[in-house]
């Protein structure tokens, strides 16, 4: 089996000048390495064949309690024990090992006509100190995931340039430029590719950066595009997501979602429902729902349950987390989080509602608007939102001073009407006695 690693070279261009500012900026501490395995049977033919880049976003809990984020990105020294061809009764294994001992692994299972990914095992070890600084938990931490990927028919080779990503227990793993296939006929790789879902045939061909663009590029003239009045950004669709465990629903949400970033000057971006999936966990005191636009925007949303031993209690957001990629090669454009909000409070058992616009402040750069809101994380009953208690009650707080005022006035008016008619009744009486 041979493993060949080497540095990535020029980065595919942004979409955005601010987004090619940013990679720039980062470009050395997100450098990324590219690793290509080719698995040889008894023979030495190649069995099984992968080249791709992938990157690890880890949340881990510090000594003073708070939370951060760590990069896990791979090295340019890796090993590669373990991974085998597989075969008809046994699944074939791709395996790398990095660092201070970081693992990753995934597995392929096949049938007469097509193979595909199982489960993708990743174990990171908050003993790197380089990494996870001081991380409370020590020692490796392993997760299990179940892969998305779909079935690929035997003989084709799986394609995936665009960034995918799966997250699972804190960890959101990053994956793109992938070539890969699976058990590997006669050892020699297909011609014929099965591109992933993001992966959009009609798409314009990505042209590389090269010194020759770049010169061209910064000594054309060009003449001043038309300024035309910037379109106001529409309030974003409303979408409908949920949660299940098992096959109980145990997580309901209704909302439409902005993003307002102001890193480098003010965007709104919409959350398209349509190609957002949902991913995420229930508890019985936290309830975490994670959102992934399918444009490389991640969002999370964390509850806690408060008061859980007494009588009354009740659920609150306590955490939001967001990251923004740049879709074509991975890396990232912004990562942010906030764990002491108290919002969207409730009784648990009941759904918190909100139709008015609300904002979420995640951090100086980055803010979460939310429209038409409805939550339930615990207890649903039924695949229903329970009685929901309404935010408007914020708004119905200026009817107690409206009343009052209303009131004082009415008084006023009565006061003035008695003085009136005891004035005239006055004047009568004189008359009366001339």
């Amino acid at each position: 089996m041979e493993a060949r690693w080497w540095p990535r070279g020029p980065l595919r261009p942004p979409r955005c000048s601010a987004c090619l500012l940013l990679l720039l900026g980062t470009a050395v501490f997100f450098q990324s390495y590219a690793v290509e395995v080719d698995v040889k049977d008894a023979t030495n033919a190649t069995c099984l064949y992968a080249q791709w880049l992938m990157r690890f976003l880890i949340k881990y809990e510090t000594n003073s309690g708070d939370y951060k984020n760590a990069t896990l990105s791979l090295p340019s020294n890796v090993t590669h024990d373990g991974s085998t061809c597989g075969n008809d009764t046994q699944a074939a294994l791709l395996a790398v090992q990095f660092e201070e001992g970081h693992s990753w692994s995934v597995n392929f299972t096949k049938t007469n006509e097509t193979y595909q990914a199982d489960f993708i095992t990743f174990t990171y070890n908050t003993n790197d100190s380089a990494v996870f600084r001081d991380a409370k938990r020590k020692g490796p931490i392993t997760i299990v995931v179940k892969d998305t990927m779909h079935p690929v028919e035997l003989n084709n080779v799986f394609v995936c340039h665009n960034t995918d990503s799966i997250e699972a227990e804190n960890v959101t793993q990053f994956f793109w430029n992938i070539t890969l296939q699976a058990f590997v006929q006669n050892g020699t790789i297909g011609k014929k590719e099965s591109r992933c879902d993001a992966d959009k045939p009609t798409s314009a061909p990505t042209i590389l950066p090269t010194v020759a663009n770049i010169t061209t590029a910064s000594t054309t003239t060009l003449s001043p595009a038309p300024t035309t009045a910037p379109k106001p950004v529409e309030n974003p669709d409303t979408g409908n997501y949920s949660l299940k465990s098992g096959n109980k629903t145990c997580l309901l949400a209704t909302v439409g979602l902005q993003l307002n970033v102001s890193q480098d000057k003010p965007l709104l971006i919409n959350i398209n429902p349509k190609t957002t999936s949902v991913d995420g966990t229930c508890g019985n005191t936290t309830a975490t729902l994670r959102l992934n636009d399918g444009n490389s925007r991640f969002i999370g949303f964390t509850f806690f349950v408060k008061n859980a031993s007494a009588n009354v209690r009740r659920f609150y957001l306590k955490e939001v987390n967001v990251t923004l990629l740049n879709h074509m090669n991975g890396s990232v454009i912004l990562s942010a989080d906030n764990n002491n909000f108290s919002k969207w409070d409730a009784s648990l058992g009941s759904s918190y509602m909100c139709r008015k616009e609300q904002t979420l402040e995640i951090n100086e750069d980055l803010q979460i608007h939310t429209f038409n809101l409805r939550i339930q994380p615990f207890l649903v009953k039924e695949n229903k939102f329970s009685t929901a208690e309404d935010c408007s009650p914020e708004v119905d707080n200026f009817i107690v001073p409206i009343a009052v005022g209303a009131a004082l006035g009415g008084l006023v008016v009565l006061v003035l009407m008695a003085y009136f008619f005891g004035h005239k009744k006055h004047r009568n009486a004189g008359y009366e006695q001339f």
